[in-house]
């Protein structure tokens, strides 16, 4: 989920770009979207198993109602929309950084290293992996990257407009029956709450066949916002957000009240028995995550254009500088607070003490990720992967 994206304008010289060099706003921006991320695989991936919003469950008290319904409204596929955008300038920005004869080797093996990085979380430490979709999806864009701008904008048209109508269409990986996700939740119960670190291994394992027709669903969005992203980035919106400050708050505020008009209606009726929208809803619902995702990050632009706004968005900066491996220590920590072989809270938290623990896990990762990077100039995991792109070890140093 995390290109290391670092800042500059095009035309710079080719290079691996440096701290100095960053986009606070970006950093910013993906600090915010990385407490979305947390919030939702913490209440509906670790606390329980993904598979229980798909069946029936126990009657939740009121308040915990009211976070279900807050977070899969405003925060669900919003907070993974944001990242997927990110995860495209980020490739833009590394394509206009490294030299034109390295490029095709280096954006290569950057994601070849992505993906390693995302098998060994997918196996060993959580299943719920996004990194290896994410690896995956950047070798099916790259290609795009070499063409003139209208390319990946064409590319980016052609996937969202399929992620949109993809609900009427054969899918691609059928989905589980009914029969399985009550076994497969049933056994969720008892092995992750109770199991040894061997049994939760092989228990995630069998699990990630259940996985597959969600990654399906989603690539492309993926690849969507994916071009996306490298759009905005050519197009100057990003870098130069500041001569297009109040074009970018107005359509901040247009793309949210749409968003969540959309979503409100296709999702609200869930809670409250409303009627379906038929047809119409099986479209308008993808369209108002990413009509939102998007709303929030020209929100987030428009805001990081004022001195107070960046004064205001620069404790989030530091979480989004490293959130590679704050997205890696989430699963490790969030595996000891719910698995046997830790705390084996699983199934045992209602919503309101998960968002709880959501908000002390940020808190201690911003004042963590602020502390390191004080004394380092990565994250470690960043270090790490900048080290086996570029086949050099980072100069010490903050």
């Amino acid at each position: 989920m995390l290109a290391a994206d670092r800042a500059s304008a095009p035309g710079s010289p080719a290079a691996p770009v440096e701290p100095t060099a960053r986009l606070g706003i970006l950093d910013a921006l993906r600090g915010l979207a990385l407490l979305g991320v947390l919030a939702i695989n913490l209440e509906f991936e670790f606390r329980v198993s993904i598979f229980r919003q798909f069946v029936s469950g126990p009657p939740e008290r009121a308040i915990d109602r009211g976070i279900d319904a807050i977070l899969s409204t405003f925060v669900d596929m919003k907070a993974f929309a944001l990242f997927s955008l990110l995860f495209g300038v980020g490739l833009a920005i590394q394509f206009e950084r490294m030299a034109p004869a390295r490029r095709a080797m280096l954006l290569m093996r950057r994601l070849l290293v992505l993906l390693g990085f995302g098998l060994i979380h997918l196996v060993l430490i959580w299943n719920g992996d996004i990194l290896t979709e994410y690896a995956l999806a950047g070798l099916i864009v790259l290609p795009f990257l070499f063409g003139p701008t209208w390319l990946p904008a064409l590319g980016s048209a052609v996937f969202l407009g399929l992620s949109l109508v993809q609900p009427l269409l054969p899918p691609l990986v059928a989905f589980p029956s009914r029969a399985w996700l009550l076994h497969q939740v049933a056994a969720a119960d008892r092995v992750y709450a109770t199991g040894s670190f061997p049994e939760i291994l092989r228990f995630r394992i069998e699990e990630i066949a259940g996985f597959l027709p969600l990654h399906a669903f989603v690539l492309p969005r993926t690849l969507g916002l994916f071009l996306l992203g490298v759009v905005a980035w050519r197009s100057g919106l990003v870098w130069r957000a500041g001569h297009h400050a109040w074009a970018l708050g107005w359509a901040a505020c247009l793309a949210m009240g749409t968003g969540t008009a959309l979503t409100l209606a296709t999702a609200t009726r869930h809670y409250s028995g409303w009627p379906s929208l038929g047809r119409a809803e099986i479209v308008a619902a993808p369209l108002g995550t990413i009509v939102l995702a998007l709303g929030y990050a020209l929100a987030i632009l428009a805001v990081g254009t004022t001195r107070a706004g960046r004064r205001g968005l620069a404790w989030a900066e530091p979480v989004g500088r490293m959130a590679f491996t704050n997205y890696i220590v989430q699963s490790l920590v969030l595996g000891f607070i719910f698995y046997g072989y830790g705390l084996g809270l699983f199934g045992r938290l209602d919503l309101a003490t998960g968002l709880a623990l959501v908000l002390a896990v940020y808190g201690a990762q911003a004042v963590a990720s602020r502390w390191w990077l004080a004394h380092h100039r990565f994250g470690p995991l960043e270090g790490l992967w900048r080290a086996l792109t570029y086949g050099r070890r980072p100069e010490p140093g903050a």
